[in-house]
């Protein structure tokens, strides 16, 4: 069974994101913020992050970067999904090392593919 952490400080973006996930039978582990998900991504073991970029105390740009710098957690697919679609913050977070990037409001079909793939590779 996968282990998700999903980082968002919207409550119901979390609650639609986590509820999407355990429908599709994966464990699912929450973070409100990017201080709160280094924390938790650096004291449990997870297979992939779903992570919001505009946030309180640490943004998702600078969460991705921290992830992908540290030599235990570089490897760990990291999902973006963020309301900033625009094909700027598409690039960006690319370039921040996200593995993959979906604008809000997301289909949740095309996000659980993702995932899924991701999950695999």
């Amino acid at each position: 069974m996968s282990k998700v952490l999903v980082v968002d400080d919207s409550l119901t973006q979390r609650q639609i994101i986590s509820d999407l996930l355990k429908r599709c039978g994966m464990t699912v582990a929450i973070a409100r913020d990017g201080e709160e998900a280094i924390e938790t991504v650096s004291k449990y073991a997870f297979d992939l992050v779903v992570l919001d970029i505009v946030m309180p105390k640490m943004n998702g740009y600078e969460v991705c970067r921290r992830i992908k710098a540290n030599p235990k957690t570089k490897n760990l697919p990291v999902v973006m999904c963020s309301s900033k679609g625009e094909e700027f913050d598409r690039y960006w977070g690319m370039k921040q090392g996200a593995d993959a990037y979906i604008a809000k409001p997301f289909n949740p079909p095309e996000l659980i593919s993702t995932i899924k793939q991701l999950l695999k590779g």
